[in-house]
């Protein structure tokens, strides 16, 4: 065997024992955080949870008294405002008084829809910690693999130099030059390829941290440990029910409810009374009929409605308010469940990645190489052909770009478990997940 194929063959080796994962030093909590920060979601949902609260205060609040000015009792014969005793200029006040304790009520489901609208901003969280941890991962498999196939690349191009000599000397054949150009063609299109989805992930990071994302290099560090964490306290238990009831998609849910039976207090308040006042005082210019002045006039009176007849009104207005109560408690329940089977279904995924994950660790990658190196030593021995190894070496890249998938994929579907369990580690100015 030459020297150069020597080279070669160790290059091979070299290729796959360096494709296996180096943690580095974790940068996604930093980017998850400066993400949030940069969300502008975020400040719309709080403009909008903010916006409820005024509301609320508004509503709380009685309605503007009237001011009702005009003048009475003026003779249409003279129309002077000093001729009839009976002539005043009248001004009063008028103000409307709500139902029982309807404005209270009122401002409470308004408060309560706000704690809704501010658990969006919650939600939103996971969210985009969700969005980018994946973005992550996925950004990590694409480098990894660029990698693999820039070596492989490298391989290829020593192999056609190595060939191109051997032809020369006519120790090759022309068709094994012309597979290992066609191989190093191929993998320029790889590599083409693989740059597109880099530029892609790296486009949508930027919604989130700017023209930072396009110089991102990740490093494939994922920490899982309050993850693992959650699921370690429920091993072996497929009812996520207890965690579950404090994800923020369910305390919306919760919220709501809260709303709906306030809505049921304020239907009740339709069965009670409206009430208004109202005060006149009128002046009068001309003399009594005694020749005295006239004395001024003051008025007062109180309106009520009467809710006699409530079957049309009142009573089917407060049934549906219980109704919207019954629906909404069902929508939970069948929230949590959707939820519930989502996680087992993520677990299943996780469990049987690891199993195939172990399975290229231990087994397939180390068949591979033995594989590789015993169509090297055959084609030493001129017992093997050129194309034989260009399959061994490609079919052992190949399984290694697939570990590369199986680790990301692995990785994303810990990233939603951590999305409905909050298993992330990162700290924002309205959370902390640690």
């Amino acid at each position: 065997m030459t020297s150069q194929w020597k080279k070669i063959c160790l290059s091979v080796g070299f290729m796959f024992a360096s494709a296996q994962p180096v943690w580095a030093q974790n940068q996604l909590s930093n980017l998850i955080e400066q993400a949030l920060m940069n969300d502008a979601n975020q400040h719309q949902i709080s403009a909008q949870a903010q916006a409820l609260r005024e509301t609320g205060i508004a509503s709380a609040t009685l309605m503007d008294p009237k001011l009702k000015m005009g003048i009475g009792g003026v003779p249409v014969d003279s129309f002077g405002l000093d001729d009839d005793p009976m002539t005043n200029i009248s001004v009063g006040l008028m103000q409307q008084f709500e139902r029982g304790d309807t404005l209270k009520l009122q401002q409470r489901k308004m408060n309560q829809q706000a704690e809704g609208i501010a658990l969006q901003g919650r939600v939103r969280e996971l969210e985009v910690a969700n969005n980018v941890t994946q973005l992550w991962a996925e950004l990590y498999f694409q480098q990894q693999s660029e990698l693999l196939i820039r070596k492989n690349r490298a391989l290829m191009l020593d192999l056609v130099a190595f060939i191109e000599t051997n032809y020369a000397l006519g120790k090759s054949q022309a068709q094994d030059l012309l597979q290992a150009q066609l191989q190093v063609s191929k993998l320029d299109e790889k590599l083409q390829a693989n740059k597109q989805v880099q530029q892609r992930i790296q486009s949508q990071l930027s919604e989130w941290l700017g023209e930072v994302a396009f110089t991102l290099q990740s490093d494939g560090v994922h920490d899982w440990v309050k993850l693992e964490a959650v699921l370690g306290n429920q091993k072996g238990n497929t009812n996520y029910y207890s965690v579950l009831g404090f994800h923020p998609t369910v305390l919306i849910a919760d919220a709501l409810i809260k709303s709906n039976q306030t809505q049921v207090d304020i239907a009740k308040q339709a069965y009670e009374p409206q009430f208004g006042v109202e005060v006149m005082y009128g002046y009068r210019q001309a003399d009594g009929m005694m020749g005295q002045p006239a004395s001024d006039l003051v008025s007062v009176f109180l309106t009520m409605d009467l809710p006699f007849f409530t079957d049309k009104r009142q009573d089917k207005q407060y049934s549906a308010a219980q109704y919207q109560v019954g629906a909404a408690q069902s929508q939970r329940d069948l929230l949590l469940t959707q939820m519930n089977a989502k996680v087992n279904t993520l677990l299943v995924d996780k469990a049987n990645t690891e199993q195939r994950l172990s399975r290229y660790q231990h087994t397939l990658l180390k068949q591979a190489k033995q594989r590789t190196q015993a169509v090297e030593r055959g084609y030493e021995n001129n017992t093997a052909q050129f194309s034989e190894f260009i399959t061994a070496a490609s079919e052992e890249l190949a399984l290694a770009v697939e570990q590369a998938r199986l680790q990301a994929d692995l990785n994303i579907t810990k990233s939603n478990l951590a999305f409905w369990l909050d298993g992330f580690a990162y700290t924002s100015a309205g959370h902390s997940s640690q």
